[in-house]
């Protein structure tokens, strides 16, 4: 593992970007954008967030600086407004209609810097019949469809963490939305309010799904598809050690070597015959039970088989791979991924 400072520059050097504190999804896109070179001010409201997460071990407030402002009181909105005449980004996370409210809405942002990219964060988008509504990640990926696609057919569909809904579908959408909308201000000189919907996101994800779907190659129940969990050369099986070994031998090569090196050789004709699959995956399970991960790891390192072992977040940094590239780095103390991309 590797110790790296943190980046003093990177593409969006120069960029300044004003964050109204929240949780979730808004903090890890300014992290994102601090992460890539901008200068970042995040705005604490008076007794800090709704999550009781100690602000030293919070890495999303990574390469930001902060300043602590009470918008409720007088001169708090006027404080942000001048922050806003030097910004380029905001990026907020507030119900509709609570921003402009507490004075600092796009309108009011806007007569102060016409060319501001006013980043709007939220699970349900700014306007729909729950746009009020209250709610989470799991909350929000549920009516997409996405939720229900993740876990096993017999059980209730698994719970992603937030990562897919809160930081996929919502964070990563928000900031391509304001790059592009920076873009465009940069060309045009005129701003523009970006509306990044946790739902619009998740949902997006699932296009080539959709695709497959109207195409009959996917079928509308999980564990049943390719890619999902159904198909015996695509998923995880356990070891001899209680641990895990992930399979992703999609392709005809890459199957043909995963067999040989699990040694079932002649399961090759069951790739493509789906009234075969339940007796592939017995074979493969019991494979796999007969000796431990790292084993495994060892047995498969140095083949195209497409498998790697399932680690925890406590192992996953000290893979070679991901050490040799320094994927996770120490900062402040604490074990944390690295920024990516990289320039």
């Amino acid at each position: 593992m590797t110790t790296a400072r943190t980046p003093g520059h990177g593409p969006l050097s120069g960029v300044r970007v004003v964050e109204l504190a929240g949780i979730g999804p808004g903090p890890f896109a300014a992290m994102l954008l601090a992460d890539l070179g901008a200068d970042v001010v995040r705005v604490d409201r008076p007794g800090g967030p709704g999550l009781g997460i100690d602000p030293a071990c919070d890495v999303t407030n990574r390469n930001k600086r902060s300043v602590v402002v009470d918008l409720k009181a007088a001169g708090g909105p006027e404080q942000v407004l001048d922050l806003v005449a030097r910004a380029d980004i905001l990026v907020e996370g507030y119900r509709p209609g609570v921003a402009e409210r507490l004075g600092v809405g796009p309108e009011a942002c806007r007569a102060r810097n016409p060319r501001l990219v006013y980043g709007r964060m939220t699970g349900w988008g700014q306007d729909g019949p729950l746009a009020q509504r209250a709610g989470h990640d799991i909350a929000y990926i549920a009516p997409t469809g996405i939720l229900g696609m993740i876990g096993r057919p017999d059980e209730p569909p698994s719970v992603p963490a937030n990562l897919l809904g809160d930081y996929a579908g919502g964070s990563l959408y928000l900031v391509v939305g304001v790059l592009a909308a920076l873009h465009h201000a940069r060309a045009t000189g005129t701003g523009q309010v970006v509306d990044a919907a946790i739902v619009d996101g998740t949902a997006h994800l699932s296009a080539m799904i959709h695709g497959m779907l109207a195409a009959g190659g996917w079928q509308d129940r999980r564990g049943a598809n390719l890619l999902d969990g159904g198909c015996p050369y695509y998923g995880t099986y356990e070891t001899a050690d209680g641990r895990y070994m992930a399979v992703g031998a999609l392709e005809p090569q890459f199957y043909a070597e995963f067999l040989t090196v699990l040694g079932i050789e002649g399961r090759a004709a069951a790739r493509k015959d789906i009234a075969r699959w339940d007796e592939l995956r017995e074979e493969v399970a019991a494979r796999f039970k007969s000796r431990t991960r790292d084993e495994w790891t060892a047995v498969f390192d140095g083949t195209d088989a497409c498998v790697a072992p399932v680690l925890s977040l406590r192992e996953a940094p000290h893979h070679p791979h991901l050490a040799a590239r320094g994927t996770f780095t120490d900062h402040g103390g604490i074990t944390q991924p690295a920024p990516a991309p990289r320039f």
